[in-house]
């Protein structure tokens, strides 16, 4: 990632074909960071596992709801995917329902000992549900495991229900990236996490438990 606060050419910058980072709407709500489920409305468990090849086709209907105007494209996550093999440096995760249906979808990439949220997505109908902490947690675990020391993302200028998700976790605003979302032509929040932690810690419920 360029520089906090640089509008430079990297993921979603203008001019470039790398995906921007985002994070939708609905990803958010409350789930034990320890967990591996999340609830689910009237649905039961919702269990993360990793994203493979075959998820992308019902990712990508997923993809186009959530993100009308800046949508990766099919292309894009088979990018992300074959470099998710071991030693590689991607972390995609997919959260299904009882019946199987992808409900959840998130992505880290680790470099160097810097991580970045790639995206994170919540189908609209399970806001609410904890379903996108649980997300985050899971990339908060790996960017521990894989030794970052800081983990990065961007955010909308204009999602302020995300944006409290990630402070809840430790997130603090370091910069803003102009015109990082294309084509719309939105402005970045620049979000950081130090020392991310093997058992991410959600600061609302460590205030409220």
């Amino acid at each position: 990632m360029s520089a906090p606060g640089v509008s430079a050419p990297g993921a979603g910058a203008p001019g470039t074909a790398e995906p921007a980072a985002r994070t939708s709407t609905a990803a958010a709500g409350v789930a034990p960071a320890d967990s591996r489920t999340a609830g689910a409305p009237g649905a039961g468990a919702v269990t993360l596992r990793p994203m493979r090849w075959w998820d992308i086709a019902p990712v990508m209907e997923l993809e186009l709801e959530l993100f009308p105007e800046d949508a990766w494209s099919a292309g894009m996550f088979w990018s992300e995917l074959a470099d998710t093999h071991p030693g590689g440096t991607r972390h995609f995760t997919v959260a299904t329902a009882p019946d199987g249906a992808i409900v959840g979808y998130a992505g880290l990439m680790a470099v160097a000992g810097e991580g970045d949220v790639q995206t994170i997505a919540v189908d609209v109908r399970h806001q609410g549900s904890g379903l996108g902490a649980a997300l985050l947690a899971d990339l908060i675990r790996e960017a521990a495991r894989r030794g970052c020391a800081e983990l990065l993302l961007e955010v909308r200028v204009d999602n302020p229900r995300a944006q409290r998700l990630y402070e809840r976790f430790g997130f603090e605003p370091v910069g803003i990236r102009r015109g990082y979302y294309q084509p719309a032509d939105v402005d970045a929040l620049v979000m950081r996490l130090d020392h991310p932690s093997i058992e991410p810690k959600d600061l609302k419920e460590t205030r409220h438990g």
